[in-house]
């Protein structure tokens, strides 16, 4: 007999399992690589509850074509020494979206006239948003404004 359904429209996340603590610690280093390699706007969204695809999704925004590039080969590279291999990797003809898919991860470099086009932030809005900032780096809002020292 099927459960009925509930009321919530959030699913509580997933309890982590070693696999996806793994794939929270690349997330978490993806992130912070891609943001040492002056990507800004760097986004760690838990996806667990709500795609059967993709656990983590690291989303940041690009200066240029050659930057977002060479932040994705980072990336691939950091991915390859943990173990996560890149399943898929595009981009669009003019280099505003690059993407590469580590299957439990994936990592999306935007031009940010496209990342706001696209509003991936939005798309999975009901997604947890995981803190990724190391402890001793100055925190900031989205606006770069209000500026936190950690704890």
């Amino acid at each position: 007999m099927l459960e009925p359904a509930t009321s919530s429209s959030h699913t509580p996340p997933k309890p982590h399992t070693e696999a996806t603590q793994k794939a929270l610690d690349f997330a978490i280093d993806a992130a912070r690589l891609v943001r040492d390699d002056k990507a800004t706007d760097v986004v760690v969204l838990d996806v667990r509850a709500l795609s059967s695809v993709t656990d983590y999704i690291v989303i940041a925004s690009g200066t240029s074509d050659r930057q977002m590039h060479s932040v994705l080969k980072h990336v691939a590279d950091l991915g390859a020494a943990r173990g996560f291999t890149a399943f898929r990797t595009s981009s669009d003809d003019k280099s505003t979206w690059l993407l590469s898919d580590f299957v439990d991860v994936v990592v999306h470099l935007f031009e940010p006239a496209i990342r706001a086009h696209y509003d991936l932030e939005m798309l999975w809005g009901d997604a947890d948003r995981i803190e990724w900032e190391r402890p001793d780096q100055l925190n900031r809002d989205r606006a770069g404004l209000n500026p936190r020292r950690p704890e």
